[in-house]
């Protein structure tokens, strides 16, 4: 079955971006309206919109699952139930398929839960009470943004119908869209993890590393930048894009900062995940939606592959995530220390990798713009972390001695794994590249100074020799040099996110939830109620269990008594 969903897949990605290119140099675009069932003077209408964005991102969203399939051929063969996980995967993958080519919000809403249902199921897919917890945690966070979603679709009533897309442009000042507008940016910045709504995206790495590799590239969290890039119109020049910019910028520093505290491997690229659709999030905010659509593609091929090498070594190190346990990974595993090396280097933006072209012009579209200091700031020190807990990460993983066990036998995984990682290498090394010849048919002139134009360069190489310096002199010694626990912990945990949307949260619930159990199910109602009726009952099934069994007794019994009675009428 996974070679099949492989196969399937990869064809109609092919054809998919064939197609994107016919329609992207005759600009051209096709509005399907499939009337589903008419009654009377109601019918239901699916509408569906093909254009160069929909199919592009469809054909990269189809490209990366039909090899996270591929590779989940021999990472998960040591499961039972594969075929149920492939069927899973498809269904997350469907999901997104229909909210891409959805111009209507019903429909998108049909994708947007879907997505959200079958996330719940492969976060939860290794049954512990961790997996439990943080599939809870996803499942809740996002309903919050359904519940938004569906206020939106109530207020679009206003317009007469659901095809949002007729009318952004045309009301884009009337009040009814504007809290349209906050609405469906309520419910991007949950599925997309911003501020305040970050603490679910590390949670969900209970999910197995496939799943990892396909929601943090190009599926569930980029769901909500999709979604806005739909509706960038009500974000330019308004209230609510800058609230997104500051919220974004915010959540972009914060990952930034609690990857470099964080040793577990997977929640490392959890974080730049976050980072990055905070870069995304803040430059769809200023209004270059073409821009954070760029980054997205690019962003979905590195991390994709990051998250399949992470699996790679993970399998390797007897299941374990964390990096001060590796060590010389490069001398034991090394094409996919090379395939590892090659998407950390594309995140940090090295020039002429995938992730070099949409970063680099991010930053200097950020120069070019009219902008505050502290939101300048905010994209130069997150850029400036990203390579710094980069460089980090290859430091603890790549250099130096083993730190495990010694009887871990270290060798690159099965070719299996290994071509599902080589196909992904080859787009993450050309794929910038070629989106930016594709996308943008003429190029970006932007003239800046030269000190300006090397910022974004300077910032990179001080991230990472300021990254590579600290974890050489270890980072136990910066934690002792802090003394100061709290401050450390503060910026590790995201900022305490987590605790205040779990234990802050359910705390209370649970205080009165032991009150209630200790007075009303082990109090007065437990006897007056379930207990005194399953005496009452017992007692009676008894009686009659009696009458039963002695029935024909009873019978003569009741016969010489009734005879008795009658004697008694008569007589008197």
């Amino acid at each position: 079955m996974c070679m099949i969903s492989f196969l399937i897949l990869f064809i109609i990605s092919i054809i998919l971006f064939i197609f994107c290119l016919i329609f992207l140099l005759n600009d051209f675009s096709i509005f399907l309206e499939w009337e589903v069932i008419s009654l009377n003077t109601s019918s239901i209408v699916m509408t569906i919109l093909f254009d160069w964005m929909s199919l592009l991102f469809m054909s990269f969203v189809l490209l990366i699952s039909s090899l996270v399939i591929y590779y989940s051929m021999e990472y998960m063969s040591g499961d039972i139930n594969i075929n149920r996980f492939i069927m899973l995967v498809l269904m997350f993958v469907l999901s997104m398929m229909l909210l891409i080519i959805s111009p209507n919000l019903v429909s998108i809403l049909l994708g947007w839960d879907g997505l959200g249902l079958v996330s719940y199921c492969l976060v939860i897919y290794f049954q512990n009470v961790k997996s439990y917890n943080a599939g809870m945690l996803t499942a809740l966070c996002n309903r919050i943004g359904d519940v938004a979603f569906l206020f939106a679709i109530a207020w679009m009533l206003n317009y007469g119908s659901w095809n949002y897309i007729f009318y952004l442009e045309l009301m884009k000042n009337s009040n009814e869209m504007e809290l349209i507008g906050c609405l469906i940016v309520l419910a991007a910045m949950t599925k997309s993890a911003q501020i305040p709504f970050s603490s679910w995206l590390p949670a969900a790495m209970a999910a197995p590393t496939p799943v990892s590799a396909l929601v943090h590239s190009s599926t569930l969290v980029t769901a909500g930048v999709y979604l806005l890039i739909r509706f960038n119109i009500l974000l330019s020049d308004s209230f609510l894009g800058n609230l997104l910019l500051l919220l974004s910028g915010l959540t972009m520093f914060m990952a930034g900062l609690g990857a470099n505290f964080e040793f577990d491997l997977k929640k490392i690229i959890a974080l730049s995940t976050l980072s990055q659709l905070g870069l995304m999030m803040s430059i769809l905010s200023m209004g270059f939606y073409k821009l954070a659509f760029f980054h997205l593609l690019s962003h979905a091929l590195f991390k994709a592959l990051l998250f399949m090498c992470a699996g790679a070594i993970i399998h390797n190190m007897n299941n374990s995530q964390d990096i001060r346990l590796m060590g010389g990974l490069g001398i034991y595993m090394p094409l996919t220390s090379a395939c590892f090396n090659i998407a950390n280097l594309a995140l940090c933006g090295m020039p002429f990798l995938a992730g070099f072209y949409s970063k680099d012009m991010i930053l200097e579209i950020v120069l070019l713009s009219y902008m505050n200091l502290f939101s300048f700031f905010l994209f130069f020190f997150s850029t400036g972390l990203t390579v710094f807990y980069s460089f980090r990460l290859v430091y603890y993983s790549m250099t130096g001695e083993l730190n495990c066990g010694s009887l871990n036998v270290l060798s690159d995984e099965g070719w299996v794994m290994l071509s599902g990682m080589m196909g992904l290498l080859i787009m993450s090394i050309i794929g910038g590249s070629m989106l930016s010849w594709l996308m943008f048919s003429t190029p970006y002139m932007i003239c800046l100074p030269i000190y300006m134009k090397l910022l974004t360069m300077f910032v990179c190489v001080l991230g990472g020799l300021l990254g590579y310096l600290i974890s050489k002199v270890s980072l136990f010694y910066v934690n002792k040099s802090f003394n100061n626990y709290l401050v450390t912990y503060f910026l590790g945990s995201m900022w305490f996110m987590p605790y205040i949307s779990t234990y802050g949260i359910i705390n209370y619930p649970l205080i009165l939830g032991g009150i209630t159990n200790k007075l009303f199910d082990q109090g007065w109602s437990e006897f007056l109620g379930g207990q005194n009726l399953y005496n009452k009952l017992i007692n009676f099934s008894r009686l009659i269990f009696f009458f039963h069994n002695n029935n024909l007794k009873i019978y003569l019994l009741l016969f010489v008594l009734w005879i008795t009675f009658l004697f008694f009428f008569l007589l008197f």
